[in-house]
């Protein structure tokens, strides 16, 4: 069975307190979701402002794959707005709970129905179609609910909604309503649930199992409060889960992490760590049972690759660790210590540990050279020229010297601060050589007084998704921050280097 992906992260999704997008950057989301095979975007609600107005007429004319959807109240102002800005789609709804007429709406349940045929009938005298939602549907008389839909049917709806509104339904009395909103309209029926309660993607799926043909999701479940059914945690349930029927969807699953990212950095939302299927720990491991198993069959505890969600597995060393996936981590800079040194290296990083810190790659890399007697490792990357400048009423900027491999390259930028502006122009020279990026950055005091000591740790990544991690401590937050940074960019690099090298051999 085909699942209909209807994305609301434009519309729902920017109503997260704190999010507001302007038209160019809805564009270029839209653009995202329509690549990622979403079948519907709900490009926004045409009478929130001019500039919603804008951001829509740009998404209905960029020549997208998806159906283009808008946002209209049950009255005929909302749904000309939505026709004035080359919609042929609308989602309308009106609510149908006791609490929202009594004290929102303050009609009689008459009066609400009566709106609710009447948006219809004009949208559909429009020429849209027409996707009806009853809002609260969950917190509904259930009766008035039924009729609610049928007489809509009746008005010539093409879909009907079931919103979740505030997250209050379980996943039995979400079948129970879909069931009947499918009985008494024999409509396509979509299931709109809210996360207030953390059960939306487990709501949704009741949905669907019951009879509905589609589900209105968001890209990291963003949304009102605690927010929406998750696109990721949604569409990959249905992929990989077990259920009586086999359930698909026109997602390309490989874009969802690349996604996920790019839409948390654009609305300004960061993404959990322990998130589903894209949070930053979703395919991570530091305990030693855990990477043993891993490295010796993936699935014993990863449910799904994580290259299925264009993720890479990655593993940390710290008290849990164990020496199986302690060597691995090695054996990606090359270094293979002998059976009584990864017991030595193993016992340090243990005893960091538990001192309630963290322990970075390049600590890691640190550990092993001392107890192997070794120089230490190469250095691809060294720090020649640094300078920043800052000041009131000017923007910070910074000029970095690197030298890589033999090879000098140079570069200045401007940030919002000097750390900022520092690493944006590290970020401009890494660019050109292997398109490093930073992608966590993370300050501590660990001192206090005039003279404190702070502590930046950082990790990197490259385009095929190699990470490293590193950890600075200095007195200048702006030359700490640098150095974690070239830390992090050498032991990066020179894992690509090795991988390269076992490639070509």
């Amino acid at each position: 069975m085909k699942v209909r992906i209807f994305d609301t992260t434009l519309r729902d999704g920017e109503q997260s307190p704190g999010i507001s997008l302007s038209p160019d950057q809805k564009l270029t989301i839209a653009k995202k979701l329509d690549a990622l095979g979403v079948d519907v975007l709900e490009a926004g609600f045409p009478m929130v402002s001019t500039g919603e107005q804008q951001a829509i007429k740009m998404i209905t004319g960029a020549g997208l794959n998806a159906e283009i959807c808008g946002l209209a109240r049950a009255n005929k102002k909302d749904i000309d707005a939505a026709v004035d800005v080359g919609l042929n789609y609308i989602h309308t709804f009106i609510a149908t709970s006791h609490i929202h007429m009594e004290y929102k709406l303050k009609l009689t349940r008459d009066e609400v129905l009566s709106k609710a045929i009447e948006a219809v009938e004009y949208g559909k005298s429009r020429g849209l179609q027409v996707e009806f939602s009853a809002e609260d549907a969950t917190r509904s008389d259930r009766e008035f609910l039924k009729k609610v839909f049928s007489e809509v049917a009746k008005a010539g709806a093409d879909r009907i909604d079931i919103p979740d509104t505030v997250g209050y339904s379980t996943p039995q009395y979400i079948a129970e309503i879909t069931k009947d909103a499918i009985a008494v309209t024999n409509l396509p029926v979509s299931v709109h649930c809210h996360d207030d309660f953390g059960l939306a993607v487990a709501n949704a799926i009741s949905g669907i199992q019951a009879g509905a043909s589609c589900a209105h999701v968001t890209i990291n479940g963003i949304g009102e409060r605690a927010g929406n059914t998750s696109l990721e945690e949604f569409v990959m349930s249905l992929q990989c889960l077990q259920f009586n029927e086999k359930y698909e969807t026109g997602i390309n699953t490989e874009l969802l992490y690349e996604t996920s990212r790019f839409v948390s950095k654009l609305v300004g939302m960061t993404v959990q760590p322990n998130k589903a299927i894209v949070g930053e720990n979703a395919f991570g491991h530091e305990s030693g049972i855990h990477t043993h198993g891993v490295l010796s069959n993936p699935l014993t505890y990863e449910p799904i690759s994580p290259e299925l969600v264009g993720r890479k597995r990655w593993l940390k060393v710290g008290k849990h660790a164990g020496i199986h996936g302690m060597n691995a981590m090695l054996e990606e800079y090359g270094i293979e210590p002998g059976e009584e040194q990864a017991k030595q290296i193993l016992d340090k990083v243990k005893s960091i540990g538990d001192q309630g810190k963290q322990v970075t790659d390049v600590e890691l890399l640190t550990i092993a050279s001392e107890v192997m007697k070794e120089r230490g490792i190469k250095r691809l990357v060294q720090l020649t020229g640094f300078s920043v400048s800052t000041g009131i009423g000017t923007m910070p900027y910074a000029f970095v010297k690197l030298r890589i491999d033999g090879t000098e390259h140079s570069a200045t930028d401007h940030g919002v601060g000097p750390v900022d502006a520092s690493l944006n122009a590290i970020q401009k020279i890494t660019g050109k050589i292997s398109e490093v990026r930073i992608k966590e950055y993370a300050l501590a005091s660990i001192s206090g007084g005039s003279n404190a000591l702070c502590e930046v740790t950082i990790r990197v990544e490259d385009a095929q998704g190699n990470e490293s991690t590193a950890k600075s401590v200095g007195e200048d937050i702006v030359t700490t921050s640098v150095q974690a940074v070239i830390d992090g960019l050498n032991r990066i690099l020179l894992k690509k280097l090795l991988k390269e090298k076992k490639v070509g051999n």
